[in-house]
């Protein structure tokens, strides 16, 4: 800064704190940082990257501590100067939350969406079970696809679908919902909720063991089977509050009775920790004429926003229920060669089932709403009487 006056050393210590967390763009106190030494030993001593981080997200309140994990050579040994050590944590934490700043604001937009967990009820499974939301299409094989909630009498039972996120960080912005209208019921009825609401958070440590168990290998690796059972239904009970705890809860947003792909933007973007998602449809409009109940059908469910992933991980702390964050790696995601490459995925896996049923006889094919056997045939004959 020769022949230049440097701010920082003329205005009092706060006020410069307040001037530069003015600033909204990380990068913008990342450049700070490359001005002189002074300034960026002002950023880091301050840790301005990770108060506009904790600005930008709330949900980072219960933050415990941050880990940097990416291979980065430590400069320190194990035992020296006490300020030497604390200048080394003051700076991993400025490189950790200035490279988590950086993902909230600037990865890519995609589906975060992984996997359906479970919905609250399930009318007839499995053939609409909560599967059929993550297909963008509402019928496949000519077979309706959506997921039906059990009918009610009482048309205020709310439903609750759950999801499993790409990552354990997301930051989500949008979430699109798309109302079932069941083409093959007289007038067209459309099964929508009255209202949603959104919930974030994580599975309770103390289901992260049962999760994990269930997922490590093949049982056919460790057991010999003698008897193999034909397949029972389960139905989808229980309260989700059991097994989750979630951090962030919205405002309630009402859902029109329309069939078209609705969004729903959150207020402001949200830092979902722990990588669950769970709509939560509230309240029934529309009657089934066959048996006089309210039900709430979903042709499609989508999320948008920010996978943090490969770069961060987290650690839930019992029983504070606070975490710590992981940084893996500084190498941002790869983007999807197209948004829905995971819908498209489970579009085709459910258009093979569908296949398999119907050649299998197992169902029964639901002709209507554009797809009438009756026109295809006539289509035939057409061209037949051409020839």
């Amino acid at each position: 800064m020769q022949g230049g006056v440097d701010f920082l050393n003329c205005l009092h210590h706060d006020l410069s704190i307040k001037i530069l967390m003015s600033l909204e763009d990380p990068a913008d106190l990342v450049r700070l940082g490359v001005v002189s030494r002074s300034w960026r030993h002002f950023v880091i001593t301050n840790g301005l990257c990770k108060n506009l981080c904790r600005r930008m997200f709330p949900q980072l309140s219960r933050l415990d501590r941050v880990n940097e994990l990416s291979g980065i050579v430590k400069r320190h040994a194990e035992a020296g100067p006490s300020k030497f050590m604390e200048w080394e944590a003051l700076e991993r934490e400025h490189r950790v939350f200035a490279f988590l700043a950086r993902g909230c604001l600037s990865f890519g937009l995609r589906d975060c969406i992984s996997e359906a967990i479970i919905a609250s009820s399930t009318d007839n499974y499995p053939e609409e079970r909560i599967d059929n939301t993550l297909e963008p299409r509402d019928r496949v094989a000519r077979r309706a696809s959506y997921w039906s909630s059990k009918g009610q009498s009482n048309p205020e039972v709310p439903e609750m679908l759950t999801y499993k996120l790409a990552a354990d960080l997301c930051v989500i912005t949008d979430i699109n919902i798309r109302p079932f209208q069941a083409y093959f019921q007289l007038g067209y009825p459309i099964y929508s909720a009255k209202s949603v609401r959104f919930r974030m958070g994580h599975i309770k440590s103390s289901m992260d063991c049962l999760v994990d168990d269930s997922w490590q290998g093949s049982s056919d690796d460790k057991y010999a089977w003698t008897y193999t059972s034909r397949e029972f239904p389960m139905s989808q009970v229980g309260s989700s509050d059991d097994k989750y705890a979630w951090t962030y809860t919205s405002q309630e947003f009402p859902m029109s009775q329309e069939n078209s792909l609705q969004n729903f933007r959150l207020p402001e973007p949200v830092l979902c920790i722990g990588g669950i998602l769970q709509v939560e449809l509230l309240g029934r409009v529309q009657r089934q004429e066959m048996d006089g109940l309210f039900y709430i059908c979903v042709s499609h469910v989508q999320v948008l926003g920010r996978p943090l992933a490969p770069g961060f991980s987290i650690q839930i702390l019992e029983p504070s229920e606070k975490f710590v964050l992981n940084l893996l790696s500084y190498t941002e995601p790869t983007v999807p060669e197209q948004p829905s490459s995971v819908s498209n995925l489970h579009m085709r896996v459910r258009g093979l089932e569908q296949i398999v049923n119907l050649l299998r006889g197992n169902v029964d094919v639901e002709y209507g709403y554009g797809w009438d056997i009756d026109d295809e045939d006539s289509d035939e004959d057409e061209e037949v009487d051409e020839d």
